[in-house]
């Protein structure tokens, strides 16, 4: 088996790996066990014509010894095929192979999860309810799961750890390129008390497209997915539509029809999300 995994946490480093790339070598690599029920063959046909970039014996061995550096620094690699990669996460569209983690690693085996996200411009409104709302979620023993930006997702971890609680931050990119620059302290807390996770390899800089990606593990790995205030376009409607995709509970802050910042929150409601107006919604309906 651990021949198995160093294949498949290799095969991440691939300069320019896509999802459907790697799924594409996995099928031709026999000695991958990879036939779970998240592999929808249907959804990917073994005709299916998808190009995938080679790796040279130099780029082989530089690789090789940046995964030998992962242990020193305090990098964990849990692949889709191990027991500590979180359940609900399996479950999704699209799980990522490899999941790089620094911190404690514990906390992806808790049973409840509440993502929470919203607007990088955060209002005193949507301060004030998260200052009001964690601590009967922390106390019950959610997991924050966010996503490091500024405002809401800011604001989700520290008000979790302030609490007494724990967290969990998705990034885009990875460890060694934190985005934005103003969380860098922030991560590096929560590396050591808490846990930061991304489907990239340390070294990868973020992208702008990875940012909308990486919603659907903030989603996946979560039994709710909480907004606090967004606009209509928002990429925090992203991610509860990958959680309303998945089948998970969406809730949604109701604001004032005047504010654009929760603009987004409001049609959430209409579409039928779950409107909170205290914790105890939250937590009734994920009955915990």
């Amino acid at each position: 088996m651990d021949e198995i995994r160093e294949k498949l946490i290799a095969l991440m480093h691939s300069p320019g790996i896509s999802w459907n790339a790697a799924l594409h070598y996995l099928k031709k690599d026999t000695s991958l066990p990879i036939k779970p029920h998240y592999i929808q063959q249907n959804l990917f046909p073994s005709t299916t014509q998808t190009n995938f970039p080679s790796i040279t014996p130099l780029q082989t061995k530089f690789i090789t010894e940046q995964i030998r550096q992962y242990e020193n620094n305090g990098i964990k690699t849990i692949t889709i095929l191990d027991e500590d990669y979180p359940g609900l996460l399996k479950e999704i569209y699209q799980p990522p192979w490899v999941l790089f983690a620094k911190g404690d690693l514990s906390l992806l085996g808790k049973q409840h999860k509440l993502a929470v996200v919203g607007s990088r411009e955060s209002t005193q409104y949507g301060r004030n309810a998260i200052r009001i709302m964690f601590p009967p979620l922390v106390e019950k023993g959610l997991v924050i799961v966010s996503g490091l930006a500024n405002g809401i997702d800011t604001l989700a971890h520290e008000y979790a750890m302030k609490n007494g609680g724990a967290t969990i931050a998705v990034i885009a990119g990875g460890f060694n390129h934190i985005y934005p620059k103003e969380n860098v302290e922030l991560a590096i807390e929560m590396m050591k008390t808490q846990l930061v996770v991304s489907e990239y390899p340390p070294d990868t800089k973020p992208v702008r497209w990875q940012f909308p990606a990486r919603n659907r593990i903030i989603s996946g790995m979560s039994n709710g997915t909480f907004i606090i205030e967004a606009k209509r376009k928002s990429g925090s409607l992203i991610t509860a539509s990958y959680a309303l995709n998945e089948g998970r509970e969406v809730f949604s802050l109701p604001g004032s029809i005047f504010n654009p910042h929760s603009q987004g929150t409001n049609d959430l409601i209409q579409q039928g999300a779950k409107l909170v107006m205290r914790s105890e919604d939250i937590l009734e309906e994920l009955r915990i």
